[in-house]
């Protein structure tokens, strides 16, 4: 029997946040499925199916990236959000278990250092922004410094009392700082996709109970996520404010049901990879000369002995 999965066009606009759009995270089901044979399939049925429809996916997107890293032109930055246990960890190797790893780089953003915490508060991302030709995946990224701050203001670095998070308007300008980084990046050849990977608090509690239940899963277990599940409430507001005020035309937030990941690992696949050949690059043009220069060292391989 073929299946065909969800296309792109189809959903992008289902998913994509316009750019002002005011965000209610109630009104986006992160149970959706579109179609409705994955709908009547098991889970390890829909495991299997997601193996099939994302071998297409990962075969474009291996095509695409040798392609960046070929013209040099652009490099694509993908950031990934999602409360904890939304699968950020496993979209990144499913999704990108089939490019060349030279040609991407994974960064995870743990508690930041005293010396981070001495910076304002983008300069530890910027350090390891992608160059162009390469990947690079934000598990986690800026946007902690709006959600996780916003709920622990604790948490955040020391700043005068005049420019801190009591001052008038202090939120709306890390927005702004935020929309007018990335704003700089892309007039400098990154393109950013965003995704926040949506799950349901029902979800998530059977998730950390599937790692109570299967004494391989033991190490995934952090009683800090039962502890920071007790803000789920204040943490979906932040992301709402978030999700509102930056995603723009040129930096866009996709809210991608998360509660079936095999669904969630598809369409951020077909996402990037349709993104990148949107870029109608090429590869690097041959002169004239060179292609003298080529076949002349192509006789001279020829007449070997």
């Amino acid at each position: 029997m073929e299946i065909k999965g969800p296309k792109v066009k189809d959903y992008i606009r289902k998913f994509k946040v316009a750019p002002g759009k005011k965000i209610q995270l109630k009104k986006y089901d992160a149970g959706w499925v579109q179609n409705k044979t994955l709908k009547s399939m098991n889970e390890e049925q829909a495991q299997e199916l997601l193996e099939k429809m994302l071998e297409k996916d990962r075969a474009s997107l291996a095509e695409a990236q040798e392609l960046l890293a070929a013209s040099h032109e652009k490099g694509i930055l993908i950031v990934l959000q999602g409360m904890d246990t939304a699968g950020k960890d496993g979209t990144i190797r499913h999704v990108m278990s089939g490019v060349n790893p030279q040609g991407c780089d994974v960064h995870g953003f743990k508690v930041p250092s005293a010396e981070d915490h001495a910076h304002d508060f983008l300069w530890r991302y910027y350090k390891v922004l992608p160059e162009r030709g390469m990947i690079g995946i934000f598990n986690r990224s800026y946007y902690e410094d709006v959600l996780v701050v916003r709920v622990h203001p604790e948490r955040m670095e020391v700043l005068p009392e005049k420019i801190g998070p009591d001052a008038k308007g202090f939120w709306e300008g890390r927005y702004k700082d935020i929309n007018s980084f990335e704003k700089h990046l892309t007039r400098n050849g990154t393109l950013i996709l965003k995704f926040f990977l949506h799950i349901s608090k029902d979800e998530q509690k059977r998730r950390l109970l599937d790692r109570l239940d299967h004494k391989e899963k033991y190490w995934k277990f952090s009683t800090a996520d039962l502890a920071e599940r007790q803000f789920w409430d204040q943490y979906t507001k932040a992301y709402e404010e978030m999700l509102s005020a930056t995603s723009t035309d040129y930096a866009p937030w996709f809210i991608v049901p998360a509660d079936a990941k095999w669904m969630a690992r598809t369409f951020v696949a077909s996402v990037i990879t349709s993104a990148i050949s949107g870029l109608n690059l090429s590869y690097p043009k041959v002169s004239d000369d060179q292609i003298k220069q080529l076949m002349a060292a192509k006789k001279t391989l020829e007449a070997e002995k």
